[in-house]
């Protein structure tokens, strides 16, 4: 997707670090009209973009709104495909549920579906999920990779790791991954990821990853019963996080990750998740839609299953549950 003008003048503000640009330099390096060159700038203003007009010396750039919208997110990218194709909504119902139609209808590889607030935001088991406005990263992602689908399952495992890196490099935490899908700082949920897919008998059509981080939530958003098992970026550091940074993040690490799990086979990714994990060796609950057993967390198989060692000696592998960690 090619670079908007509006991109392309925010990224020129930005770049100048506080040294003003003046309306003739950019309507010629956009080759617009200093009159249509106003027009964005205003437009800018509008949209919470602080721009200080300089008398005979141009314009600077003070300050950026706390957004995700598409050119926001566009600064920060470094990947190759994904997150070229950004579709922004201020509120919806469910980022995955848009997706998922999006996918069916033959968006490209790579699509993102982002949203500042969710009404109907869903984790697994069509589980709802809180998606407070303006706070979180509440994101879709449309991934066309070819391979079969039994080699889908592992992106929940890519994805979770992608994002562990992205929080690592944007902030001063390092979050623990539970198996499957949560991320945790100091055992109390951060992330979530859910996973579907959309394939044919031996072909995958689509994988949507859905994501949800909890980044600016103060307190105040965990009353309750989610005061004791969620936190948020900020909680943790006390410091706010720059969500179009952290997205764009996550996308350069799905993308790096992806095509090592492609091209090298998932050993190298379950290395990595190794080194995240805070459920191998501990004692869990494992609760299935048809039983709930205990055991010990022993290990994943290249297929993503955990391996769970029952207090008989018997080793059983899962491929979908709500994982409880226990104290011993």
């Amino acid at each position: 997707m090619s670079i908007s003008i509006k991109e392309r003048i925010i990224s020129r503000l930005q770049a100048a670090k506080g040294d003003p640009i003046s309306g003739q330099a950019l309507a010629e390096e956009l080759e617009i009209s200093r009159t249509m060159v106003w027009k964005y700038l205003k437009g800018l203003g509008e949209e919470g973009y602080e721009i200080e007009a300089i008398k005979k010396k141009g314009y600077i750039l003070k300050q950026m709104p706390d957004t995700l919208a598409s050119e926001r997110i566009s600064l920060h990218l470094e990947t190759k495909e994904l997150g070229k194709n950004i579709i922004y909504y201020p509120v919806c119902d469910s980022t995955q549920t848009i997706a998922t139609n999006k996918a069916r209808e033959g968006v490209a590889h790579g699509t993102l579906v982002v949203s500042e607030e969710q009404t109907a935001g869903r984790g697994r088991l069509d589980r709802s999920w809180e998606s407070s406005a303006g706070k979180g990263i509440w994101m879709s992602l449309i991934l066309r990779p070819n391979i079969s689908p039994q080699f889908a399952a592992q992106f929940t495992l890519v994805a979770a790791v992608a994002i562990a890196r992205a929080i690592e490099d944007t902030t001063t935490c390092v979050p623990s991954i539970k198996w499957p899908n949560d991320l945790l700082i100091n055992g109390k949920k951060v992330t979530g990821i859910l996973t579907e897919l959309q394939s044919d008998m031996d072909r995958v059509q689509a994988i949507i990853i859905g994501m949800g981080i909890n980044v600016n939530q103060t307190s105040e958003s965990f009353e309750g019963p989610l005061e004791s098992i969620a936190t948020s970026l900020k909680l943790e550091t006390g410091e706010h996080v720059d969500r179009a940074l952290l997205a764009a993040k996550v996308l350069f690490y799905l993308e790096k990750y992806s095509d090592m799990y492609i091209t090298l086979g998932f050993e190298p990714i379950k290395l990595i998740w190794e080194s995240y994990n805070c459920t191998i060796g501990n004692r869990i609950r494992a609760t299935t839609l048809r039983d709930t057993i205990e055991g010990q967390a022993i290990g994943i198989t290249n297929d993503g299953a955990l391996q769970l060692q029952l207090d008989n000696g018997e080793i059983k592998g899962i491929y979908s549950a709500d994982i409880d960690l226990l104290k011993i």
